[in-house]
């Protein structure tokens, strides 16, 4: 964890990537393609906490159709910057079973979180899967799995804000930066 001052040195030596009026535009086009897809389908929607929580709060009062709402949270980070082992602190529960379920989450990284999460999600009996992320980032390498809706696409570096966080940090922010390279 930061403290309050290296917290404001990175935010202050970082490269803005996205601003806030990016961002919004990116979350409404998002909502417009969920929209479009699952209007009738009456979806259960699950929250990856706690990155996609300023993604979902957005998202949800733009989705114009009825939905059931639940999370689950899993991590493969921590506070640390690359992918580890992962860890269930909320799994997905059985109310899946028969169910279109959308996984909103807030980027799509090397793709093994999300994977982990469409292979629970189907092994509980869901009937159909998506998945909505934010970001998608651009590492080079083909991924496991592939979002269904993405907000934008992100150069393969660290970032942070609109959720995503630097070692706990900066989730708050409305713009999307990036540690700047040296």
């Amino acid at each position: 964890m930061l403290n309050d001052s290296q917290a404001r040195t990175v935010l202050a030596d970082a490269e803005l990537l996205f601003a806030a009026d990016e961002v919004q535009h990116a979350v409404r086009r998002v909502a417009q393609a969920i929209n479009a897809t699952l209007a009738d389908q009456h979806p259960l929607l699950l929250s990856v906490m706690g990155g996609a929580v300023v993604f979902t709060g957005q998202l949800l009062p733009m989705l114009d159709f009825p939905l059931d709402f639940d999370y689950l949270h899993v991590s493969r980070y921590g506070n640390d910057k690359r992918g580890g082992e992962l860890h269930w602190k909320v799994a997905p529960r059985e109310n899946v079973t028969g169910r279109v379920v959308l996984v909103v989450d807030d980027i799509l990284d090397e793709g093994e979180t999300m994977h982990a999460i469409k292979q629970r999600v189907m092994e509980l009996g869901a009937a159909k899967f998506y998945s909505a992320v934010f970001a998608d980032k651009n590492i080079g390498k083909s991924k496991p799995v592939h979002a269904d809706f993405i907000g934008m696409e992100l150069p393969n570096r660290f970032v942070f804000g609109y959720g995503m966080d630097i070692h706990g940090a900066w989730r708050n922010l409305p713009a999307i930066y990036a540690v700047k390279e040296h």
